[in-house]
């Protein structure tokens, strides 16, 4: 990650995540899952502006990007109009954490003042959240003037959330892969990973992680993820080297997991699965233009919101804003 100049004011685009691989290998004592999982950042931002404040203030606005507000119906179920659930405020977003905790474990009281622009649909297993709280923590790092490396970073950031940490790793060069194990925060960059066609559905309900690992049960026989990153390396996608156990979790609470692969199985996509604990669901093509194609098709279905994504090579874009 390169900044630009030394502008007072730092711009970051932060990409989603989509789980290619995710097994859940048992329970652990501190409540969480232990995983193994082969992540992907994909061509999906949200856009975080940071600029210093007076000492210890933070401040923090937060607002879906035009075109997203009217999509989907909340993971608590209809509502309002609004489609998308409310964006945490103040507190209670984790963008507000990351600053808290990095100031507390820093010992600086240094400001900000931050505002992030949705595009990284909500309960939808594409890691937004995690994303953004990572940028966040990258943005302070650099305008606070900590120095601080992206290990020490990482250590904060498995504090916050399990996700995060991927979001910090320095990605090798030709794709933003890697594995993650523990319960997500051990992170082994891939290199010589090719890049990817998706479309991703984001249907039109949200899922609750907490609610699908809550009905998730530890593989008896756990599948190994090696065989998939051999076959990607070789430039070969097959169906069968997909995984995601959480899967049956989810069909548990919501049966839009089973149509969307049912919709998904009548096409000639390479692969197709859930991502993370839902509720999105993507497919893998050959082509970009395979790709087009297939996303004019199934948002021709109606089940939400449907983009069209390429594996993103690096975990965040940064630069410095116009002075």
């Amino acid at each position: 990650m390169d900044v630009l100049s030394s502008s007072p004011r730092l711009i970051v685009e932060t990409p989603a995540k989509l789980n290619l691989f995710l097994e859940i290998l048992a329970k652990r004592e501190d409540g969480f899952h232990e995983i193994e999982t082969l992540m992907t950042a994909i061509s999906l931002y949200d856009r975080l502006s940071f600029s210093a404040l007076a000492e210890g203030q933070t401040q923090l606005t937060t607002r879906w990007a035009s075109g997203m507000e009217p999509q989907a119906v909340s993971r608590n179920g209809p509502r309002t109009a609004s489609t998308h659930d409310p964006l945490p405020k103040e507190s209670d977003n984790i963008v507000w954490k990351a600053v808290d905790r990095l100031r507390q474990r820093s010992g600086t009281n240094h400001g900000i003042a931050i505002d992030l622009v949705k595009r990284i649909p909500a309960a939808a297993g594409l890691g937004g959240a995690s994303s953004d709280a990572a940028a966040t923590l990258v943005a302070a790092n650099r305008l606070w003037g900590l120095g601080w490396s992206r290990e020490q970073l990482a250590e904060v950031a498995a504090e916050l959330g399990s996700d995060i940490p991927f979001f910090l790793a320095e990605r090798a060069a030709g794709a933003g892969m890697a594995v993650c194990r523990g319960r997500g925060e051990q992170i082994e960059s891939l290199r010589g990973m090719p890049p990817l066609h998706f479309v991703v559905v984001k249907p039109q309900v949200g899922l609750s992680t907490p609610a699908v690992y809550q009905r998730c049960k530890p593989a008896t026989n756990a599948r190994h993820i090696t065989p998939l990153i051999e076959a990607l390396k070789r430039g070969r996608i097959l169906a069968s080297h997909f995984v995601n156990r959480l899967e049956q979790a989810t069909e548990q609470i919501s049966p839009i997991i089973e149509q969307l692969r049912f919709a998904f199985s009548q096409t000639n996509c390479l692969a197709h699965q859930m991502s993370g604990s839902g509720s999105s669901y993507f497919g893998i093509c050959r082509s970009a233009r395979q790709a087009g194609r297939l996303a004019n098709r199934i948002r021709g279905l109606g089940f939400g919101q449907v983009f069209h994504a390429v594996t993103a090579p690096h975990a965040h874009r940064l630069e410095a804003a116009p002075q």
